[in-house]
């Protein structure tokens, strides 16, 4: 059984002290005579550390970002890459010499992949003359005398200074020049043909002796699945964050700050209609970022996102997955607008009981003044983490090694360095990830989740624990109750409990890692389920969907009250879980509603404040800057989500001044109530207030 809490939570009286009398003066607010807790599990934490450190060098070492968004070209360098063999910073564009190996690349069952295909980097794409034949040659070395600038100022063309012997190669297509004779479009930094071969070039061409161009649809979809491959938009999504990273200071970090100092300061003089302000503030925001993403799916307006990097022909467009999981998030955006504003109407009659409890929670700020100021330290812990944790995210995400394709198809190309006809090979480069890398990937995305899961723990125990000492204070500001008594918590959690805190956060990480690894199998089980014979696949399926329910409960369980207990009883994490949902389930009749409306006025202002952030996020990224040349982004799917996410961060750490606060009061109030017969001594008037107007009206519901 729980014993009484009363000689470690603070001075108050027993229920054996009739007239309530404080008995023994020397007794503490909060107990400071603790032990340590769950050490194995800070060692574990610890541990962890030193594997994610260990795990970013390994992506800072052989990462390189420009990967995500440039191709390779036939010598297997990154295009734009400066450490290159040649300096190429200037040369970001990928494009393919040979039409035939685009070509046949592109026929059914043709074992010859477009990796394979000659390919050089390039400042611009090259579009054929309308009064004669252009050529694209090779990177000049051997005894093409000319330095990398002046082959540029030339438009990449040597043809009239080569040997008869390199023209004639060159008009078998063999190098180490190669006619224009398809236009191409810059379609994310890679030059994509366009099926429709120059009749003058191509006149001029066959007029030289050259060998057959191919023309056929081929060419322009093999270059189009290259671009459009599931791998490729996963890259650009990733390099699109670090492209933006002005936006995630800015959305992500400083705008979310400026607005939750402002909700608190709110919160703290304005309580009683903050509410309202809330919740037609959410009402407006969600239909404004919904507005945007309908603009850039092309729904509204003729802003819709294009994969067309540069000028280009009007009437020419190109397809991208971009767009269609722009069109998905609109849809998914209009289900989650209609499911809010019904929502809101249906909370609007409760609002008064939460005004009531914010009110409890403003007269804490008030008082204990440090609590409007503390979440601005693990902010800045977090933020520390955060650059480092994407900055390693986008170096392991490109940290493949670049390795030369075992093809074994034949073909000719002239080797300017070794002065002959190479007919070996033709094989290319491709960016090769192990499985190792993959693992090391999902490793850094749950160790950034942990991190998260344990500073924002460590937040809401040391409010709580400063909440603690106020509520046993009878409300009051008392010399009983440290002066600073958030840094005194700070304290306490340091010294004592962080092995509590990182189990605690652990389990939430774990959980949630195992919930959505059995999501995606269950939804690749349910087409294996459409099989009518398939009694595997309905049993996998349904064990899946009783785990993720199991899970579901498990995550539920595990709440911020553990927090509150081990900030003011110093136990570690389960016995903190035991005895605060001991307490709770004990009193949820009495506190259950109250703490409900509560969390849902809290939700709707960290969504408020995280819109706002995706808000500004589309507002920027709308910019010149971010929609042409070298910092164009594939879409602003990704950098508006992060800071959408950034932003509830920080909104959960602020916010949870006011959500720890009303939750420590009322699991202080129902420790209260347990030690005194069901009548609690301490708590504030307000609290009762709201509490006694509930019960009234659950009795008034049930007559």
């Amino acid at each position: 059984m729980r014993g009484p809490l009363g000689p470690v939570i603070g001075k108050y009286p027993s229920s054996s002290d009739a007239n309530g009398g404080m008995g023994n003066g020397n007794n503490d607010i909060i107990k400071h005579n603790r032990k340590c807790r769950d050490v194995v599990f800070l060692v574990m934490f610890v541990a962890f550390w030193v594997a994610m450190i260990v795990n970013s060098s390994f992506g800072f070492n052989q990462g390189n970002p420009l990967r995500l968004n440039y191709g390779l070209d036939y010598k297997g360098n990154v295009c734009g890459d400066k450490h290159a063999d040649r300096d190429l910073r200037e040369l970001e564009l990928r494009y393919w010499l040979n039409p035939n190996q685009v070509y046949q690349t592109g026929v059914k069952d043709s074992k010859f992949l477009l990796s394979n295909a000659r390919s050089i980097c390039l400042m611009d794409c090259p579009i054929p003359s309308e009064d004669s034949l252009n050529w694209v040659c090779d990177y000049p070395e051997g005894d093409i005398r000319l330095s990398l600038d002046d082959w540029i100022d030339r438009n990449y063309d040597y043809f009239a200074d080569l040997t008869p012997e390199l023209r004639n190669t060159s008009l078998q297509l063999q190098g180490p020049c190669y006619p224009v004779i398809f236009p191409s479009v810059n379609v994310y930094w890679t030059c994509q043909f366009i099926a429709r071969a120059s009749n003058v070039s191509l006149k001029h061409w066959e007029q030289m002796g050259g060998v057959k161009v191919i023309e056929d649809i081929a060419i322009d979809q093999s270059i189009h699945r290259s671009i459009n491959s599931r791998s490729s938009v996963l890259k650009r999504y990733v390099a699109d964050v670090g492209k933006a990273w002005p936006v995630l200071l800015v959305c992500g970090g400083f705008l979310p700050l400026f607005l939750s100092i402002i909700w608190l300061l709110m919160i703290r003089h304005f309580v009683t209609g903050m509410p309202w302000i809330t919740v037609i503030i959410f009402n407006v925001l969600i239909v404004s970022v919904t507005m945007f993403y309908y603009l850039k799916a092309g729904w509204i307006g003729n802003d819709a996102i294009s994969p067309i990097i540069g000028e280009h022909d009007p009437y020419y467009h190109v397809s991208a997955r971009e767009l269609s999981h722009l069109h998905a998030a609109a849809v998914f955006m209009t289900i989650l607008m209609i499911v809010a504003f019904l929502s809101s109407i249906a909370i609007v009659r409760r609002i008064l009981m939460a005004t009531s409890v914010l009110k409890v929670a403003a007269k804490v700020i008030r008082e204990v003044q440090a609590l409007i100021i503390f979440p601005v330290i693990p902010y800045a812990i977090l933020a520390i983490f955060y650059m480092f944790w994407l900055s390693a995210a986008l170096h392991l995400f490109s940290s493949g090694s670049v390795v030369q394709n075992d093809c074994g198809a034949n073909c000719c190309a002239y080797d300017l360095k070794a002065k002959r006809l190479s007919c070996n090979s033709c094989c290319g480069y491709t960016l090769h990830y192990t499985s190792h890398i993959a693992a090391a990937i999902l490793f850094h995305l749950f160790g950034g989740y942990w991190a998260t899961q344990f500073f924002i723990a460590c937040s809401s125990t040391v409010i709580a624990g400063s909440v603690a000492s106020y509520y046993w204070a009878r409300g009051e500001t008392s010399a009983e109750v440290p002066f600073l008594p958030v840094f005194s918590s700070m304290k306490r959690l340091v010294r004592y409990s962080l092995g509590s805190i990182a189990i605690g956060s652990l389990i939430v990480s774990f959980i949630e890692s195992i919930r959505f690894i059995l999501e995606a199998l269950r939804r690749k089980l349910k087409l294996f389920n459409s099989m009518p014979g398939s009694w595997f696949g309905k049993v996998m399926y349904q064990t899946s969907q009783g785990c993720l329910r199991f899970i579901g409960c498990v995550i539920r369980s595990v709440n911020r009250n553990a927090y509150i207990m081990i900030a003011i009883t110093g136990k570690g994490f389960f016995k903190a879980s035991e005895v605060a949902t001991e307490l709770i389930m004990s009193n949820i009749l009495r506190i259950g509603k109250v703490n409900v409306i509560g969390d849902v006025i809290l939700f709707l202002g960290k969504l408020c404040v995280s819109l706002t952030s995706a808000l500004f996020a589309f507002l920027m990224l709308d910019t010149h800057k971010y929609k042409s040349a070298h910092n164009k982004i594939s879409s602003p799917l990704f950098p508006v989500l992060v800071c959408w996410g950034f932003g509830y961060i920080v909104a959960t750490l602020f916010f949870g001044v006011v959500e720890m606060s009303i939750d420590t009061i009322i699991l202080s109030f129902c420790q209260d109530s347990d030690e005194h017969q069901g009548t609690a001594q301490y708590a504030p008037p307000l609290l009762i207030q709201t509490l006694d107007h509930q019960n009234n009206e659950m009795q008034r519901l049930t007559q």
